[in-house]
């Protein structure tokens, strides 16, 4: 009789939720687990970034004060402070998955786990075997570097590293302007570093819809962002206190020099080491091939999260495990889809989405009809002082079916889930126009957005 119904290895966003859930289920259930639960997502990402871009925010507001009719001497702001607070709500968080954990009466194992066989977990450094009827791989990632670019913790970083900063460089220059370059983007220049994003692809945030891409560009040159795009890095040059970038775009070069660089240009799967090839586990480049149920090719043996390679959001690693764990209590639980997770940056602005962009709903053969509404027309936004941006709503032309959804502007990860849940629903720009939105709010402008698809808008 094995040991467990479940082993999950790895405590990340994905692991400890498929290990509660399998929990709920009344399946005998061990997470095996290297450092704190939570994963890089609670410890050294999402959350004490999110916590820190709340500091940048407060440091913001304080710094337009005048235009409020408020008036101070002597600002006064201490960064390492804030890396205090936001280990704090990571202190606190983790102690709450831990109790989750014991709640639902799963085992919190400590070590490092690999897969002795398809049905026996091997934990290091202590030698111990776990057996089990099914085996859920919840590894995670880690930062990718770049040649010439080796982190040494110092002078060139990880966002890890960067979370543990507790003086703000003077320069800091970001490889990569996806949503961890231009969210360090914009806390390091709240602090007052002089900032430089270098990015390979044609735009900020390059796998957002073109127009929201735009508009962030915009912002973060008025905000003193400088940023570089179709710009690769040619040499490296490293000196006693600063680190000397050359750089090439549009057949010109140039160079950026820093006492920082922060390399942000995306992961590697933490797939090494875990017996998968004694265990007959396929992969593919390194990621761990899942299927629809996240079951490998291995009977028994499931992946989720960001080492299949799928979609790397801390959110889609939770409803995988979900998923997985459900199947494999025998639950009829629908597949994901993919094109409706949400995407999210906690920049300034905001910037959120899902399913396709303009272009891409045009390459698929879409009769495309938009709508867009400007938060400058919105009322609370100008009553709080924050009218940047706009919701764009991509839809069929036929049937006005939402097809995507793209925000920028103040506090748009919140609102997204409204046009989400449209879009589960199989509404139409037509269904979320009808819907009457409490005044005044943020929210109302994504009806208008909505019925401006339809030549209906009524606030523009």
């Amino acid at each position: 009789m094995p040991d467990y119904d479940v082993v999950v290895i790895g405590a990340g966003p994905g692991g400890y939720v498929a290990a509660i859930r399998a929990g709920q289920l009344g399946l005998k259930t061990a997470v095996v687990e290297q450092d704190s639960v939570g994963g890089i997502c609670l410890n050294w990402g999402c959350i004490p970034s999110k916590a820190l871009l709340r500091n940048a925010e407060v440091l913001r507001l304080f710094r337009r004060a005048d235009e409020f009719g408020i008036s101070f001497d002597n600002l006064r702001y201490d960064y390492g402070k804030a890396v205090d607070r936001s280990r704090k709500v990571v202190a606190t968080l983790v102690r709450g998955v831990e109790t989750l954990l014991k709640k639902n009466r799963v085992e919190h194992i400590h070590g490092r786990a690999s897969l002795q066989d398809v049905h026996t977990v091997q934990i290091a450094p202590n030698g111990h075997a776990l057996t089990t009827k099914h085996v859920v791989l919840a590894t995670g990632a880690r930062p990718r570097t770049l040649p010439g670019l080796e982190i040494d913790g110092r002078q060139v970083i990880t966002s890890r590293e960067a979370l543990e900063l507790r003086q703000v460089p003077p320069r800091l220059a970001i490889i990569g302007a996806g949503a961890t370059g231009v969210e360090f983007a914009y806390l390091y220049n709240a602090y007052g570093a002089k900032v430089t994003i270098v990015e390979m692809l044609p735009h900020l945030l390059p796998n957002e819809d073109e127009d929201v891409s735009r508009l962030l560009e915009r912002s973060f040159t008025q905000q003193g962002i400088q940023w570089m795009t179709g710009a690769r890095v040619t040499g490296v040059q490293r000196n006693q206190d600063t680190v000397r970038l050359s750089l090439e775009a549009a057949g010109k070069t140039s160079a950026v020099e820093a006492e920082v660089v922060l390399v942000a240009v995306g992961v590697l799967p933490n797939s090494e080491d875990l017996g998968l090839g004694e265990a007959g586990v396929a992969l593919d480049r390194g990621y761990i091939k899942a299927d629809a149920s996240m079951a490998t090719n291995v009977a028994g043996v499931y992946a989720i999260g960001d080492v299949t390679g799928i979609l790397l959001l801390a959110h889609v690693a939770q409803a995988q495990g979900v998923l997985a764990v459900e199947r494999i209590a025998g639950l009829e639980t629908p597949p994901l889809d993919y094109p409706l997770m949400p995407r999210a940056t906690y920049c300034h602005p905001q910037v959120t989405s899902f399913g396709l962009t303009e272009r891409q709903a045009r390459e698929a053969g879409y009769d495309v009809k938009v709508g867009k509404f400007p938060f400058s027309a919105n009322g609370k936004a100008l009553a709080i002082g924050e009218a940047e941006g706009m919701v764009k709503v991509v839809a069929d032309g036929r049937h006005g079916e939402l097809l995507g959804a793209h925000l920028i502007g103040p506090d748009v990860t919140e609102l997204l889930g409204e046009l989400s849940l449209g879009r589960l629903l199989e509404g139409t720009t037509r269904e979320v126009g009808w819907l009457v939105h409490a005044h005044p709010t943020l929210s109302e402008a994504l009806k208008e957005a909505a019925l401006a698809s339809d030549g209906q808008a009524i606030h523009i």
